[in-house]
């Protein structure tokens, strides 16, 4: 960790810098905003340095890669033994035309899966619902049953693709339907990887 000296000197290097380079940028492009927060209401200072670490345990508070709490990533070797997931929201349609286009990126390059839902399934409408009607497959792809979301994943090894998908309410039927398809193709739940959006 950094000692006290060296907490020292950066204290004063970052005022130099806040008196000499900083001020300077600050007289020709003023900060769009007096406060920058977080969505939590938490300032954003326009620096960090170790001294706003002081009072942090290391192994208790970042810890390593793969480890509680995570704070470092949640992978032993982060990107460098594997590449973030590429994944492109898509969904249009019937679970055919979707299946085909997700069957169509993984064979591109892409390492997962996000679907997009037309607004019937966000709002848990069967596709023949008239609440339904006119809105069947527009934004996105529609799921009513578990034999569409056989069709929308067929062919694709659920057990070695993550998939995310964005969903509201019927998210715990969405999931149900998830593990059942991929459960049908032979995979275990402690094979599926992926996200759920409520």
């Amino acid at each position: 960790m950094t000692n006290h000296n060296d907490v020292d000197q950066i204290a004063a290097e970052a005022q130099r810098w806040a008196d000499t380079t900083l001020k300077k940028t600050l007289d020709r492009f003023p900060e769009r905003q007096n406060e920058f927060v977080t969505v939590s209401s938490a300032p954003i200072e326009r620096l960090y340095t170790p001294d706003d670490l002081a009072d942090n345990d290391y192994l208790r508070d970042i810890g390593f890669p793969g480890e509680y709490p995570y704070t470092r990533g949640v992978h032993a070797t982060m990107h460098r033994g594997r590449l973030w997931t590429m994944r492109m929201f898509a969904g249009f349609g019937t679970a055919e035309e979707t299946n085909a286009r997700f069957r169509y990126l993984l064979s591109q390059g892409q390492t997962g899966l996000s679907v997009a839902f037309d607004m019937p399934t966000l709002y848990g409408y069967d596709s023949d619902a008239p609440e339904a009607l006119g809105e069947f497959g527009k934004c996105g792809v529609a799921v009513s049953s578990l034999a569409d979301m056989e069709v929308l994943f067929d062919q694709i090894p659920l057990g070695e693709v993550t998939t995310s998908m964005t969903i509201n309410s019927p998210a715990a039927v969405i999931w149900a339907m998830y593990i059942a398809a991929a459960e049908k193709q032979g995979y275990r739940r402690a094979q599926l990887g992926g996200t759920l959006q409520n």
